[in-house]
């Protein structure tokens, strides 16, 4: 077991260094924003995979978090001095208004069973989204608004190193909170909630806990992604923003962190160079289509993702491996 996490740790830094070292040396700028918006989205699909992989809570309102971290850092920077200071600011306070936004949602929904759930927080996903078309004095509606980002991100390799670290960072800390006794209950929760509270545990508030986690977690990514662009509107809020969280996290591999890093890079490059073949060749116009049929092989070829497929593979050869070992020391045993 030992030597597995100290595997797994070795291959993370080795991967985590390589991504550190890639824009300095390489100068497609293409390849620094697209791998940016893949971190950003990255760290969205964990705060999901949170949700539906450690506490078997399947969310269809996960957008308005992402939403309310995207529209705090946009109005911030719109109306004070767009400063490094005022993007934390707007960081910290998109955080702690999704953090409330999520203990509430959760002390209503979370009483709730299975479809019961996800249909509520759809529906209050939607009263946001129609808070934000509304309130146009704020928000500007449908047509949105732009923004100065601070100076120091008009340098792209800034903003990629940034958008890095803020991966790292949420990737370690919700490595450390489901390895922690909060995350085994969370996993007890998963797999038989009437057993979890028949020891004692208190499934409410555990539940509440890993919501208020993972609507912080994707109100970072709103902002970022924000920053991204310069530009806001009411598209965060959509549906969409959550059925891209949803396949990253089971095309990456459910219940893994891993997963949703690799479900979120597949789905992006599908993504950009499927649409790229559109602007090339007018038969790839309908690219949409490719890409479900790439979901579909995804999830037959990868019924648990492709970081359980790999996981998968790898103890059938540590087991092959295994035995080969025992069968010669009984070998040599009998001689």
């Amino acid at each position: 077991m030992a030597k597995a996490l100290s595997l797994h740790n070795g291959v993370y830094l080795i991967i985590a260094l390589a991504l550190i070292i890639f824009p300095f040396v390489t100068e497609s700028r293409t390849w620094t924003i697209l791998l940016t918006q893949i971190f950003i989205f990255a760290i969205l699909a964990m705060s999901y995979d949170l949700l539906l992989g450690y506490t078997g809570i399947v969310s269809f309102g996960h957008a308005m978090f992402f939403g309310i971290g995207a529209y705090s850092t946009g109005i911030f920077l719109k109306s004070f001095e767009p400063t490094l200071l005022y993007f934390i600011l707007s960081i910290a306070c998109g955080m702690v208004l999704a953090a409330i936004v999520s203990f509430f949602v959760g002390i209503l929904t979370l009483r709730l069973k299975s479809h019961y759930f996800a249909m509520l927080t759809l529906a209050l996903s939607g009263l946001f989204l129609v808070a934000a078309e509304k309130w146009r004095t704020l928000t500007y509606g449908n047509d949105g608004f732009t923004f100065r980002a601070p100076e120091i991100f008009q340098d792209r390799l800034v903003f990629y190193l940034v958008a890095l670290g803020c991966l790292l960072a949420s990737f370690v800390f919700l490595k450390r909170f489901v390895s922690s006794p909060m995350g085994r209950v969370l996993i007890s929760l998963r797999e038989n909630e009437s057993r979890t509270a028949s020891l004692g545990f208190k499934t409410l508030h555990y539940k509440v806990i890993a919501s208020v986690a993972a609507g912080v977690i994707a109100s970072l990514a709103g902002s970022l992604y924000a920053i991204s662009l310069r530009f806001v509107n009411t598209s965060v809020m959509t549906m969409d923003i959550t059925l891209d969280a949803l396949l990253m996290t089971i095309i990456g591999g459910v219940g893994t962190l891993i997963g949703p890093i690799l479900g979120a890079g597949v789905i992006e490059l599908a993504q950009h160079y499927l649409s790229g073949l559109a602007r090339e060749n007018p038969i790839f116009e309908r690219w949409i289509i490719l890409f479900g049929i790439l979901y579909i092989l995804a999830v037959i070829f990868f019924p648990r993702g492709i970081a359980g497929g790999i996981q998968s593979l790898y103890l059938k050869l540590r087991g092959k491996k295994v035995g080969v070992h025992r069968s010669l020391k009984k070998r040599v045993v009998k001689s």
